[in-house]
């Protein structure tokens, strides 16, 4: 009887906790709806009283004359178009003096509509943090939240309102550019990360101070571009387009993201910019968007070249039709609108539904109530300066930097080293550590970048002399510097050297056919080999690269990408163990060119690899396999796998299956391991891939520490589209896959899926 109260009280105050909690959830949801519905009445009393002109001109964004990102469109009227009223946006203008001089303009005009300031925060805004695709290999979604939401406070309290980020194309080519801004090729995590930066991006709600608006991009399948070059075609199925290459962008959708910009590609002849099925039907239409679309740089006047528009006015028709909002600098629709409303071509209410999504973005940021919102110069100079920021940067640095060999635990360095010898033609540049798409702030020059020399110089001891050599340049022939590097290297315990591409080999239209190490950077690794000294390799780039040679010879390698403003710091606190690395390639590295496109979600094909006994699916000179499979990653310390349970092996479809295991620290150093969950379809109604990740979870362990972790599988997990489109899952037997990378799996458990 002493106990039965005791339960009644526990519960009952269980019960009034959820109520009070479903009270406040259904009230703010009450709040949203409210102010949703008067955002849209203040946009119709605006759109009410704009002229046709005025309403085409908010479909308009220019670039600033500051800084371009793509070709120039001559403009000697700029500033007379904003005081009329005749634009809506304005990209590349960075800075509170340059946006408050331009807004000032702008509330000149008529109905004083205030300006939209849009830039490429891609990466950080004036703290850098690693490339995207570097971060992407962290699998750590809340520190990737965090650097978006940095970039943003920074970003907004220097004018600006909107970010032309993230980036969230699926890229499984490496020639391709652009795999830098991306989270490589898997649609799973792609989809979490990109969740998360959106997040970060837009913070608690668009509106707030420290807010940015996010755009979801390249609106789509633009990282299938053929042969790697980047703004080709695309050609694909529709289930594909649906499995692989959308997920990602329906995951910003969810997320709430404000833009989404189409991309520069036809996918199956149909430029994207003018494609009604992508941005009216499944965008607009099936996805149920709110929020606006912007084109690429000049993609509305490029269907002129795809051959799918005679002229601007019908590039302008073929846009705004199929869904197009806002033109970024080609000035189709500026010079076209006005004329295909006249012909009867273009209704007012297509126009008008353009102007209402625009002008809700503006009311939703609080622009109307007070243009000069983001023009604070005093916290412009606070928020640029913050140490925090930079202890961040330093923190994702690290997180991001891949373990690929470790021989005989060369790594991490000891302490006690008398000599240290760092050679490589990266060890002293400055810019080179932020890569492609960095923002260059006005005013503010590269000393407070940490190259590699000085994180080493912050790191080591006054008792370890640090020997310097450049080696050689990253491009060209010349061994001029061998001799000097190896003399350099003779006096050194252990040699660090760093090498790879340059930032500019990586980014928009920086493809490579040869995606090797340039120039003579392998053959100095060699030179230095041959002194017997050990080596520890930094690869620096932008993109999966193919360094054999390092590879097969180099006793241990780190690649670091290319990690941003606080990259040398990074780089010491993992060589000297300070931080024990734990990240997992988010994209496969070939043997080879050969072997590209290359990816682990493949089909098994008719013959595959596994068949011996008649000819498969193999080359006859390479293996098929990755020289680094996706999800791999090494650690200082070691991690095993044990103790696999399933709660049921059959499962119906509205039932769930939990599949726990449990990992053990078997090192000696404190780390992180990132468990992962791959399932296989093994019958289907369509081929279905070898694996598919769908699941992990990144977990600390103290060194001796045990943990065990729990996935749900549910019908979700097992859906996929069939060939009529429709997202189903599939009576019959699947496997479930748990290891440390898409080919080191520990544990297979068969189950079945039953009505």
């Amino acid at each position: 009887m002493l106990f039965k109260p005791l339960f009644y009280n526990v519960n009952m105050k269980k019960i009034v906790i959820n109520i009070s909690m479903l009270f406040l959830a259904v009230m703010q949801l009450n709040n949203v709806t409210a102010q949703q519905k008067f955002i849209k009445q203040k946009v119709d009393s605006v759109l009410r009283l704009m002229t046709l002109d005025e309403k085409i001109g908010q479909l308009n964004q220019y670039n600033d004359d500051w800084r371009a990102t793509g070709p120039i469109t001559p403009d000697n009227n700029k500033i007379g178009q904003v005081k009329a009223g005749q634009l809506g946006s304005l990209l590349n203008c960075i800075g509170v003096s340059r946006t408050r001089s331009w807004q000032e303009l702008a509330i000149q005009s008529r109905l004083k509509i205030p300006l939209l300031f849009g830039l490429d925060v891609i990466h950080g805004f004036n703290t850098t943090f690693p490339i995207p695709l570097a971060e992407a290999c962290s699998w750590d979604l809340e520190a990737t939240e965090q650097t978006a939401r940095v970039a943003a406070t920074e970003a907004s309290a220097s004018g600006i309102h909107w970010t032309f980020a993230p980036m969230v194309d699926i890229a499984r080519d490496p020639r391709w550019g652009r795999v830098m801004e991306g989270a490589g090729e898997d649609p799973y995590l792609g989809s979490k990360i990109a969740a998360a930066r959106v997040k970060g991006f837009q913070g608690n709600k668009l509106g707030d101070i420290n807010s940015v608006m996010a755009c979801a991009k390249h609106f789509a399948a633009y990282g299938a571009a053929i042969g790697g070059r980047d703004y080709n075609s695309v050609d694909m199925s529709e289930r594909l387009l649906w499995e692989v290459y959308l997920p990602p962008f329906k995951a910003t959708v969810d997320a709430g993201v404000a833009t989404f910009m189409n991309s520069f590609n036809d996918i199956n002849g149909v430029p994207a910019t003018g494609n009604k099925m992508l941005q009216r039907d499944i965008l607009k239409g099936k996805w149920n968007y709110k929020g606006f679309v912007v084109s690429d740089w000049g993609s509305v006047g490029e269907m002129i070249n795809h051959g799918t528009a005679k002229n601007g006015y019908e590039a302008a028709l073929s846009a705004i039709t199929a869904g197009c909002d806002m033109d970024m600098e080609s000035r189709s629709y500026k010079n076209n609108l006005a004329k295909l409303v006249e012909d009867g071509k273009v209704s007012v209410g297509l126009i008008d539904d353009a102007v209402k999504r625009i002008l809700y973005k503006k009311f939703e940021l609080g622009l109307f109530d007070n243009p000069f919102k983001y023009c604070n110069e005093q916290r412009e100079k606070t928020e640029l300066a913050k140490p925090e920021h930079a202890k961040l940067a330093r923190e994702a640095g690290a997180k991001s930097i891949v373990l690929l060999k470790n021989q005989n635990n060369l790594l991490p360095l000891s302490r006690n080293l008398k000599s240290i010898a760092f050679i490589g033609p990266l060890v002293k540049a400055l810019k080179q550590n932020k890569g492609s798409w960095d923002v260059e702030v006005p005013g503010i020059d590269s000393n407070f970048i940490v190259s590699q020399w000085e994180g080493l110089q912050n790191k080591v001891g006054a008792n370890t002399k640090l020997l310097y050599a450049k080696g050689c340049e990253m491009e060209g022939n010349n061994k001029d510097g061998f001799a000097e590097a190896v003399e350099v290297a003779k006096q050194a315990e252990v040699i660090i050297l760093s090498i790879g591409e340059r930032r500019e080999m990586s980014g928009e239209a920086r493809n490579r056919s040869d995606i090797t190490i340039p120039g003579v950077q392998e053959e100095l690794l060699k030179s230095l080999l041959a002194t017997g000294k050990p080596v520890v390799v930094l690869i620096n780039a932008g993109r999966p690269l193919v360094f054999n040679y390092t590879s097969d010879n180099a006793p241990a390698i780190l690649y670091t990408w290319w990690l941003g403003s606080e990259a040398g710091n990074a780089i010491a606190d993992v060589l000297f163990g300070d931080f024990n690395p734990s990240a997992k390639l988010a994209m496969s590295f070939p043997i080879n060119v050969g072997q590209i496109p290359i990816y682990y979600s493949h089909f098994n094909t008719g013959r595959p690899v596994t068949s011996s006994k008649v000819p498969n699916t193999s080359y006859i000179d390479i293996s098929v396999d990755p020289k680094y499979e996706f999800g791999y990653g090494l650690s200082y310390t070691s991690f095993q796998y044990s103790n696999l349970q399933l709660s049921k092996k059959l499962m119906k479809m509205n039932e769930q299956v939990d599949v726990s295991v449990t990992i053990t620290n078997t090192g000696k150093y404190d780390g992180e391991e990132i468990v992962q969950l791959y399932l296989r379809d093994k019958v289907g109604s369509i081929a279905r891939p070898v694996k598919e990740l769908k699941d992990f979870r990144k977990i600390f362990l103290k060194a001796g520490g045990s943990e065990t972790v729990t996935f749900v599988i549910r019908k979700e997990k097992l859906s996929f589209y069939n060939q009529q489109l429709q997202w189903v899952a599939e009576p019959g037997d699947f496997q479930i896959m748990i290891g440390a990378s898409s080919k080191d799996i520990r544990f297979m458990e068969d189950f079945e899926l039953i009505r």
